[in-house]
């Protein structure tokens, strides 16, 4: 009996969620032929990977031009005055922000899984750098230039993440979450906004890179100093919202032309700089003095084309110097691409790969060295921006390159005029959306109180002192809050509840009885090997977590449910009645002579998900995110609403969390979309809302009466034992598997009644 329960498992291990098959003895060598079924397989997998571009480029339809088309050229037309304008953060020439531009978006593209990522010079990335800067030329007076320091930290920065992506070490990133991130982000835009403000309005005297509270202070005394360059610079700035505003208003009020509001309010940047440009123009030329001086700051001659093309020479010395600085600019170069890829991954509905992400930045960057470009990597603004303008590949980032060079060969002449308060109202303006908004913040509280505290810990510490102990006080609460997780597990003692269940309607007919146990004292049992494990009903899904769901472990519990949905359940959308220009960049379609959907028919409809948390004794901000993008995923692959049933949920807070999340309630209205953005875009989050309720008020909801089982005992006398306002969280999985399957057969059924109906119209119309 027990050889044959051990086959058995076997042979269903590999589609059943949460089994382990029993095996009495397992030897080393078990262990290492499980890690893989196909090395030569892997291997060649791996090196393929490395240029996913590969896979896609060969099936490219002119379908996908036009939205790489609009979204590359849009996104071009942005990124020339904020590249210059962050090279003024960094204390850099402009040319150089536009050197580092080019090469992002360019090479990028090559290795991309994100069709949405701009790669380029960030405002964060860019003040870092200028601290780097000051830190070195004190340190070492007059020994390197700053284009010289700041390409070096651009190379060994790049080869740090190129040996993180190629080693395949990618999942460190996941020990670091979401509100740590958040925290530091919010701080530093914070500290950029701040130290604009002196060049908004042309005061001088002081350090503009100290901390944000000395900054602050000493541009409220040097407000009686306040120049000519405020004109520009408020003026600037006003436009900028106006325009903004003004266009979110004719958006609602005139919904039919939202694409048209869309791209004016996009050309703000270019539109805004081109009128300031030219006022400065006709003010200063005529007024310029006998030492060379004009009235207002410039930003003077911009080097026509590649000025700096060259091989890359390592100084030693100056790598020396550079050491104690490196960390901090590679954890926010791999930080805030990571962040931005996986959200606009989950907001559109693909899977990237952070160690192929890694990669893509570290090439980025090693390359950029030879055009002596500064640190790139993904910006927020304009990945968002990107993805709302229609993008479909990665090869979009080919028609920004063009719009750049067009800029450094045929207009540098135009850049002499440009006023510096200008930049500084663009920088501003950006920045500020960088800014985690109120309900962003409760959002952490309400999911967790105690990475609310680590937020504002990384906020306040940044404010008050450098984005380098910011980050470094969010790592480190973060990784203590972990320890103390990980060697505290909370316990609880379990009673025993009974229940009594009608065996059917009629009210003659005898109740059942069944016992359950809740938290009263800890107990563990082990299963009996020679106990047949049958499949759940065809469609929904058991997954059983081990440990708690918490940001190390989150993203692994995604990928593994998801991949088993898509390998199991059937495709919800009919593919082969979908065109190829229709289909996404990353799912192009079959090989010619395969039909996908052959053995996709074969496949249940996925109905329901039951998870046991049983085990499941923390769950934070970015385990709820994971919950969701899985959620959102399974949906969009099943084409309609997917029931989530939740079993045995011992503690308080995690049940608090779920709710949180849109979990136990089983409505869509409240269902968000993305609980831990990192940087709450404003754009993005406004079309992805739209999109979300459109996508509710379409799909059909599977199951959306209240599941049957789910608090249908009593406890003592005739009171439900679960919650009336939770009927999605069960007190035990047997309940929890009830209630999905019996909402599974409920839908089958409708949906042959609806098949038999329309057979019988059939056949009444012949």
């Amino acid at each position: 009996m027990a050889a044959t329960a051990v086959n058995w498992g076997k042979s269903w291990g590999k589609n059943v969620i949460g089994y382990r098959p029993f095996v009495p003895v397992v030897g080393v060598k078990h262990w290492v032929t499980s890690l893989s079924d196909d090395p030569k397989r892997e291997v060649r997998d791996y090196f393929t990977g490395l240029f996913p571009i590969l896979q896609w480029i060969t099936r490219y339809n002119f379908g996908w031009l036009y939205g790489d088309v609009v979204a590359g050229l849009t996104v071009g037309i942005v990124v020339v005055p904020q590249s210059m304008s962050y090279a003024q953060i960094a204390t850099l020439p402009p040319q150089y922000g536009l050197y580092s531009a080019f090469v992002g978006v360019l090479i990028y593209c090559l290795f991309a899984t994100s069709k949405d990522v701009s790669i380029g010079p960030v405002a964060v990335m860019s003040l870092t750098t200028s601290q780097i800067i000051a830190h070195v030329q004190a340190t070492h007076p007059g020994e390197w230039g700053s284009p010289q320091i700041a390409t070096t930290v651009s190379f060994i920065c790049g080869i740090i993440v190129f040996g993180i992506g190629i080693l395949r070490l990618g999942w460190i990133v996941e020990f670091i979450p979401a509100p740590a991130v958040s925290g530091f982000m919010t701080g530093s835009a914070l500290n950029i906004a701040v130290g604009q403000v002196p060049g908004l309005m042309g005061i001088t005297g002081f350090d503009t890179r100290a901390a944000t509270y000395k900054v602050l202070i000493n541009t409220l005394k040097g407000l009686p100093n306040t120049q000519l360059d405020a004109a520009w610079g408020l003026t600037g700035l006003f436009a900028l919202y106006a325009i903004r505003m003004t266009m979110d208003w004719l958006t609602k009020r005139y919904p039919r032309r939202e694409r048209l509001w869309f791209f004016i309010s996009v050309f703000r940047h270019a539109f805004v700089i081109l009128i300031l440009t030219l006022a400065a123009y006709l003010y200063c030329h005529p007024r310029k003095s006998r030492s060379g001086k004009y009235p207002i700051k410039l930003l003077l001659t911009v080097p026509r084309g590649f000025q700096h093309v060259g091989p890359f020479h390592l100084d030693t010395k100056l790598l020396t110097a550079l050491a104690s600085k490196i960390p901090v600019a590679t954890i926010i170069l791999l930080l805030e691409h990571i962040a931005i890829s996986k959200s606009f991954g989950r907001v559109n509905g693909y899977k990237i790969n952070p160690n192929q992400e890694l990669i893509a930045i570290g090439v980025t960057n090693l390359i950029g060295t030879v055009f002596n470009a500064y640190p790139a990597t993904g910006s927020f603004s304009r990945s968002a921006l990107k993805s709302k303008s229609g993008v479909r590949t990665p090869l979009a980032g080919v028609l920004t390159a063009v719009v750049v060079i067009v800029a450094l060969y045929g207009l540098t002449a135009a850049f002499f005029w440009i006023p510096t308060a200008g930049l500084s109202a663009i920088i501003i303006h950006a920045v500020a959306d960088l800014v985690a908004k109120p309900s962003q913040t409760y959002s952490f509280w309400r999911v967790s109180p105690l990475e609310f505290l680590i937020f504002l810990a990384a906020v306040l510490v940044t404010v008050f002192s450098t984005i380098e102990n910011g980050i470094y006080t969010s790592i480190a609460a973060s990784a203590a809050l972990l320890l103390v997780r990980i060697a505290r597990p909370r316990g609880y003692f379990l009673g025993k509840v009974t229940l009594h269940l009608k065996k059917g309607d009629k009210k003659s007919e005898p109740l059942e009885s069944r016992d359950i146990y809740v938290p009263l004292t800890p107990k563990k049992t082990l299963m009996n090997p020679d106990i047949k494990v049958t499949p759940p009903t065809p469609g929904v899904v058991v997954y059983r977590l081990e440990e708690s769901f918490i940001y190390p472990n989150s993203s692994r519990v995604n990928f593994t449910i998801v991949d088993y949905v898509r390998a199991h359940m059937r495709r919800g959308i009919d593919m082969s009645k979908v065109k190829l220009s229709d289909r996404s960049w990353n799912d192009p379609g079959p090989r010619p002579g395969h039909d996908e959907n052959a053995e996709n028919m074969k496949r249940p409809i996925l109905r329901a998900i039951v998870f046991d948390f049983s085990s499941v004794s923390q769950i934070d901000t970015t385990g709820i995110q994971a919950l969701i993008d899985t959620r959102n995923e399974v949906e969009r692959w099943a084409d309609g609403v997917v029931e989530f049933h939740f079993a045995t949920i011992l503690s308080p807070w995690v049940r608090r969390a779920l709710i949180a999340g849109g979990f136990g309630i089983g409505e869509p209205s409240h269902f968000p979309m993305e609980i831990a953005s990192v940087v709450p875009y404003r754009d993005l989050q406004l079309i992805t809302a739209l999109e979300k309720k459109s996508d509710i008020e379409e799909s059909p909801v599977i199951g959306s009466e209240r599941p049957s089982g789910s608090g249908s005992g009593s406890g003592n006398g005739d009171e439900p034992v679960a919650l009336e306002d939770t009927p999605y969280f069960h007190l035990d999985i047997v309940q929890a598997v009830r209630a999905a399957e019996s909402s599974a057969r409920h839908a089958a059924g409708h949906n042959v009644e609806e098949d038999d109906s329309s057979r019988s119209d059939t056949k009444s119309a012949i």
